[in-house]
């Protein structure tokens, strides 16, 4: 295997997580009684550029189908985040009615949507129909399809350039970076912005996050790896925040280097003196990491065996990726954890991929009154301990396991 970006051969494990089906692979039923394809998640770091990276398994057009299950909008923390990130944007750069604002992996509109309210022309570019459909009910232009240097070409054909160029969580998702990143300096602007939000390796490895590694992701960035490639696509970094989104991301800002209508701030150097710090330019800050993640299975494992042997009642909630990961590198099933329960319909009444836990709504958690809740997508802890508040009527308890085992 070479790296996605700068071709060196790889051969430093991050970590091997063995081997899983496709995170959001739910089944139905009937699929119960047929065989499951398990992919290889085992991850490399990049001694020259330090990018981690998982093998492309499982092509991308294979995960991003028509029956995508993730949909953004049933998260109201990530909704409240993407209208402050419209507003912001705003007042930082005065998009009006004469901007164009194109996000890629749109999905249902859930960002653009807020764009829309404040008059500011909006595309979308997103690979998954079924999400795009829902886009597009909201009066959100959408065009169904994979973002890369072919698709950037095909639309500065038809007149159309970007001045707010934005993806949040897709920069991790994409097999090919580098055309990924090449498309985004052709659709740019001559003056415009880019913005990309993405999990942050250094909390990755420093808050033991090894349950965000799955086939979705491709990628895992630090800034000083993003900056290269972006550099090398003739894009230059001007500011950068941390964010604590998906349990601390970064947002970059990036123009194209001939542009120098703006200053890069003191953000860029600092953060880039924080990663060295922390020694992420070197391999020794990789390792140990499998270590770290079969620490959170054993201690996981030992509350599900001792609650069974309790006799006492443990559910999840939320049907995420990231807890599908955890469930299967565990190799947890549905005789330890009954149930997930999730807002979203369109995984209520399937199974988890690999652990066959089935999907339920919200009622049947009122219903079975579990003594403990595991909460899966542990970075809206907040949001679903405040919507769940009520198991504590019977006494129920809150479980989370990253980055270590923590009962609320």
């Amino acid at each position: 295997m070479q790296c996605r970006f700068c071709k060196t051969e790889l051969s430093q494990v991050f970590i091997d997580l063995v081997n899983s089906p496709a995170s959001n692979s739910f089944l139905t039923k009937e699929q119960l009684n047929e065989p499951e394809i398990f992919y290889p998640l085992k991850t490399f770091t990049c001694p020259n550029c330090f990018l981690v990276q998982v093998d492309e398994y499982k092509k991308s057009d294979a995960i991003f189908n028509s029956d995508y299950v993730y949909f953004s909008s049933y998260s109201t923390s990530w909704l409240k985040h993407a209208k402050a990130y419209t507003e912001k944007m705003i007042h930082r750069f005065g998009y009006n009615q004469q901007s164009k604002v194109v996000e890629i992996a749109s999905n249902d509109g859930y960002l653009l949507q807020y764009f829309l309210e404040k008059q500011v022309p909006v595309l979308g570019i997103e690979p998954t129909a079924n999400t795009a459909e829902v886009a597009k009910g909201k009066g959100i232009e959408t065009v169904v399809d994979f973002f890369g240097v072919r698709l950037a070409k095909e639309l500065t054909a038809k007149g159309i350039r970007a001045n707010l160029l934005l993806g949040n969580n897709v920069l991790a998702h994409v097999p090919d970076i580098v055309d990924f990143v090449g498309g985004m300096k052709i659709l740019l602007a001559p003056d415009g912005v880019i913005t990309m939000e993405f999990p942050h390796l250094m909390q990755l490895v420093d808050n033991n996050q090894f349950d965000t590694i799955y086939h979705e992701h491709f990628s895992y960035l630090s800034f000083y790896t993003v900056q290269q490639i972006f550099a090398a696509a003739g894009l230059e970094m001007f500011d950068v925040e941390e964010i604590p989104t998906h349990g601390g991301s970064l947002r970059i800002y990036a123009h194209h280097k001939e542009d120098t209508t703006r200053a890069v701030t003191a953000n860029v150097q600092a953060l880039l003196d924080k990663e060295k710090n922390k020694g992420m330019q070197g391999l020794t800050y990789y390792d140990n990491f499998q270590q770290k993640a079969l620490k959170v299975k054993m201690d996981l494992m030992d509350f599900l065996v001792t609650q069974k042997r309790a006799g006492k009642k443990v559910a999840a909630y939320g049907a995420a990726a990231k807890g599908n990961t955890l469930l299967n590198y565990c190799g947890i099933k549905d005789d330890l954890i009954d149930y997930v329960v999730d807002a979203n319909p369109h995984k209520q009444g399937k199974f988890l991929p690999a652990s066959h836990i089935p999907v339920l709504d919200l009622e049947h958690l009122k219903k079975h009154q579990p003594d403990f809740v595991l909460i899966l997508p542990w970075n809206i802890k907040d949001e679903i301990t405040q919507q769940l508040a009520f198991i504590k009527e019977w006494n129920g308890q809150f479980v989370v396991p990253i980055p270590s085992l923590q009962i609320i």
